[in-house]
């Protein structure tokens, strides 16, 4: 249950990424509100049980294949769309998430690490900095930027002659990158940056562009990292709660407002090229 309501019966809008839990929950609010919405996923089996959940609530949803990384997808998921709910007026680029090929397994490098490679070369079961795989780092980088830019290349050539909003996602990672992550850090940084970038380059055509930047949500990709099988915070997830001042995790519901403020041009109609951190104040404290 959204906590207001904003009129979106006039809009179409696509959600990528739409079967995750922070994306589906978006994609909820936005139907409960009156949209059209197409749950689009790589996975369409996950994309369909959001839909279907949404057609259950009295919702108007529908669920379409598409891969964020790859154009002809991106449009065969546009063409289906249009043809289902006519033209769309809003896009939310969800898609991302992190691998493991882009990260390392300690979070500083040690003169000791430094010997132990000049000695063996590696280190057994520690990736450092160096053993970064490369091709792993494109993949992060891709799916997070290039998974933002090509659905924006392919559903904002419309809305570039009626008017339209785009909401992207980053994350908390852009403003303060954290350790053992540089790709996923380094790519929602990217996010930011391009979020402005557009949000200058479509404004003569009416089109605004902003991002929510959510802080730490348990989502299926970072569960196992943040929680013990016991349902005890890992010592991770310990120091990530230490440094958030209302000293839990966020949940889906935390976004809704945010998201309906963007979302509705009568509410933020002069809001352009923001990102608006939701992160429980973790932004704002030093440590100290």
């Amino acid at each position: 249950m959204v906590p207001f309501k904003v009129d979106l019966t006039k809009e179409v809008v696509v959600v990528t990424g739409g079967g995750g839990v922070l994306c589906s929950g978006f994609a909820r609010d936005l139907a409960e509100c009156g949209a059209k919405v197409a749950i689009c996923d790589l996975r369409l089996d996950a994309a369909q049980a959001v839909a279907d959940s949404i057609n259950a609530a009295g919702g108007c949803a529908a669920a379409f294949e598409m891969n964020v990384l790859v154009k002809a997808s991106i449009e065969a998921a546009k063409a289906a769309i249009v043809e289902k709910f006519g033209p769309v007026t809003m896009l939310l680029n969800g898609a991302g998430g992190n691998n493991a090929r882009g990260n390392t397994t300690k979070d500083n490098l040690t003169p000791e690490d430094i010997e132990a490679l000049d000695r063996d070369g590696t280190i057994e079961g520690v990736k450092t900095f160096f053993d970064l795989d490369p091709d792993g780092i494109s993949f992060v980088f891709n799916l997070n930027f290039l998974g933002t830019l090509l659905p924006t290349q392919v559903f904002a050539r419309d809305m570039a002659k009626t008017g339209g909003t785009i909401i992207n996602v980053s994350s908390m990672n852009a403003f303060r990158p954290l350790t053992r992550i540089p790709a996923y850090s380094g790519a929602k940084a990217a996010v930011s940056n391009f979020t402005q970038w557009l949000a200058v380059h479509f404004a003569p055509v009416g089109i605004r562009v902003n991002a929510i930047a959510p802080g730490f949500f348990l989502t299926n990709q970072n569960y196992d990292l943040l929680m013990n099988k016991d349902g005890t915070p890992t010592a991770r997830a310990q120091k990530i709660l230490a440094h958030t001042p209302m000293n839990r995790f966020g949940v889906p519901a935390d976004l809704t407002g945010t998201l309906l403020w963007l979302a509705d041009k009568n509410a933020s109609g002069f809001v352009n090229g923001v990102v608006v951190p939701v992160d429980g104040g973790f932004a704002a404290y030093s440590g100290v």
